[in-house]
């Protein structure tokens, strides 16, 4: 996917506004229990590749099922869960393609008790304009505890 971030074309101001506030919006929907607004930021035929889980998770029905069971599975739990994006970096890789690069915390947490970090990981995805709407169409994440995949 790409060549990384080093040397890459570097959008514009409002792009780079645009995707930070896609993946916010993203992090609080899968938090919040919206699994089909969630699944919505990807595109129809969309992609999640995690070695967290058994299988990719590919297109919108899937992702939305996923993120019912991420939410329920925190619930069942006692947990909240919360994505932390930061450190992202976007890269032009097309007129409305973009390639994607940040990291990520899960950070779960009990009534009255310490938060803490379930896994850090890197994210790497392809995003695409779609009707005037930026979305994902490949997510990869690779955690940072698990030796790199070949």
């Amino acid at each position: 996917m790409g060549t990384g971030i080093a040397g890459s074309a570097r959008p514009d101001a409002t792009v780079f506004v645009e995707i930070h506030q896609l993946y916010g919006r993203q992090s609080h929907l899968i938090d919040e229990g919206h699994a089909d607004e969630w699944a919505a930021t990807f595109t129809a035929d969309g992609e999640f590749h995690s070695p967290s889980y058994p299988a990719p998770v590919v297109g919108t029905a899937a992702l939305t099922e996923f993120a019912r069971g991420f939410f329920a599975n925190a619930a069942v739990a006692g947990e909240a869960h919360r994505h932390v994006l930061t450190n992202i970096a976007v890269d032009r890789v097309g007129d409305d393609v973009l390639e994607v690069h940040a990291y990520l915390q899960i950070v779960a947490t009990r009534i009255g008790r310490e938060s803490r970090l379930v896994r850090f990981t890197t994210v790497t995805d392809r995003v695409v304009r779609e009707d005037g709407q930026w979305r994902i169409v490949h997510r990869t994440v690779r955690r940072d505890d698990q030796a790199p995949q070949s």
